[in-house]
């Protein structure tokens, strides 16, 4: 499944890195290693959270080109 979601992400996207540092957050944190933990899952929840910035930002666009588009018709 792995392969599957880096194929179609090109290992490049934000939310890729934001769900790999989860993980490694989540082992870390069974491992007991907290300090580790902590960084990886504060680095996850900033990546998430500019991903969801971008996203909003590219859907008010879309919808705002969409709008332009019928007006000027």
């Amino acid at each position: 499944m792995w392969v599957y979601f880096m194929k179609i992400n090109k290992g490049g996207s934000m939310l890729y890195w934001a769900v790999i540092f989860f993980i490694v957050a989540l082992i870390a944190g069974v491992f007991g290693f907290g300090g580790v933990a902590a960084a990886s899952a504060g680095i996850a929840q900033i990546l998430f959270y500019i991903f969801l910035v971008g996203f909003v930002v590219s859907i008010v666009l879309h919808f705002a080109r969409s709008i332009d588009n019928k007006s000027g018709v």
